[in-house]
């Protein structure tokens, strides 16, 4: 179901979870298993653990992960000797973690594993590559809870969003968040001809102003929180872009529509969607009163997965919820796992 909408299309999927419980696992899943059954190499990568059988931070129960022989996979030499599976080490990585150091293997004998991986961005990249030149089809980053930067297009060449009940009791807010996050992972990118030099730009990790002539102005400032004032007190007749390589949160962008009443014909400009922070009702307010956010790096989600269960024990007719959100999300493929619905 999920795999006839990346198949031969991708190389790294990442399956990044709005909340703990949101489904993630189930999709990773279910990603596994249609692999295996289509005879495609498969890698598997977390940025951060995933496999137990009990969630170490809520305590609640949460589906384990099982997999064939021939199946690539990475972990730490703590969680190795948790996993019922055989693992023949292939690679030691280098890179340390709290579980021990990372390696790769291969599935010797099938069973269930218990997966950790690497904390930076370059690392999972440098992971999911060395996978495929091991023979690997098809890499899965599994994304951990509050790390949606897996879904960072320097990482992974697709996402998968997962999505459920466990956001809110009331499936409205519930739909609400989701769009918020499809929104945002769906911003445009800058323009082409731009992109170099604000590339370029984006590494010394300094907000900057770039003017008309995509001559950049450092700020001397490394976060935009609690600087938005300053920020729109930089903004001239020529500005074009506001270069924000950090987080972009609300009383930053409060304090740019405050201060500068250029704003709306200026752009500003985050590195991804993911580095957004805003709720949904104050970003549609900012878009409404004139702001544009473009990106360096656009997100290219291609799958919706819907968990209508929440580990609270409430839960949502798992028909409408689907329904609602097809409704909204109409460009994308929206899918419940469980239900089996096409």
């Amino acid at each position: 179901m999920l795999l006839q909408h990346i198949q031969d299309k991708y190389k790294i999927i990442s399956i990044v979870g709005m909340a703990k419980n949101s489904g993630k696992t189930v999709a990773l899943n279910h990603l596994i298993q249609e692999s295996l059954d289509e005879g495609i190499q498969l890698g598997i990568v977390s940025t951060g653990r995933d496999g137990e059988s009990l969630d170490l931070v809520t305590e609640t129960e949460k589906p384990k992960i099982f997999v064939e022989e021939g199946v690539l996979i990475a972990t730490t030499t703590e969680l190795l000797s948790l996993s019922d599976a055989t693992v023949e080490i292939i690679d030691i990585t280098g890179y340390r973690t709290p579980l021990g150091e990372i390696l790769i293997g291969r599935i010797k004998d099938s069973g269930y594993i218990q997966i950790s991986g690497p904390q930076t961005t370059v690392e999972i990249k440098e992971i999911a590559d060395s996978m495929i030149k091991l023979g690997a089809e098809l890499v899965l980053v599994d994304g951990a809870i509050d790390r949606k930067s897996s879904a960072a297009p320097s990482i992974t060449d697709a996402t998968i969003l997962a999505t459920g009940a466990v956001l809110s009791r009331d499936m409205n807010k519930v739909i609400e968040e989701t769009l918020h996050i499809v929104n945002l992972f769906n911003l445009p990118p800058v323009d082409i001809n731009d992109r170099p030099i604000l590339e370029r730009a984006f590494e010394n990790g300094d907000i900057s102003t770039v003017d008309e002539n995509l001559n950049c102005y450092p700020l001397g400032i490394k976060t935009a929180l609690n600087c938005g004032h300053i920020i729109g007190q930089h903004i001239k007749e020529d500005t074009k872009y506001i270069l924000i390589p950090g987080s972009l949160v609300k009383n930053t962008v409060e304090g740019i529509i405050e201060t500068a009443n250029r704003y709306k014909k200026v752009v500003l400009v985050v590195s991804d969607g993911t580095k957004i922070f805003i709720p949904p009702k104050d970003w549609l307010r900012f878009v409404k009163h004139g702001l544009k956010v473009k990106v360096i790096n656009p997100i290219n989600l291609v799958a919706i997965t819907l968990n209508p269960y929440a580990p609270q024990g409430y839960y949502f007719d798992a028909r409408e919820l689907l329904d609602r959100m097809r409704y909204y999300i109409k460009d994308i493929p929206v899918v419940d796992l469980v239900l089996g619905s096409e």
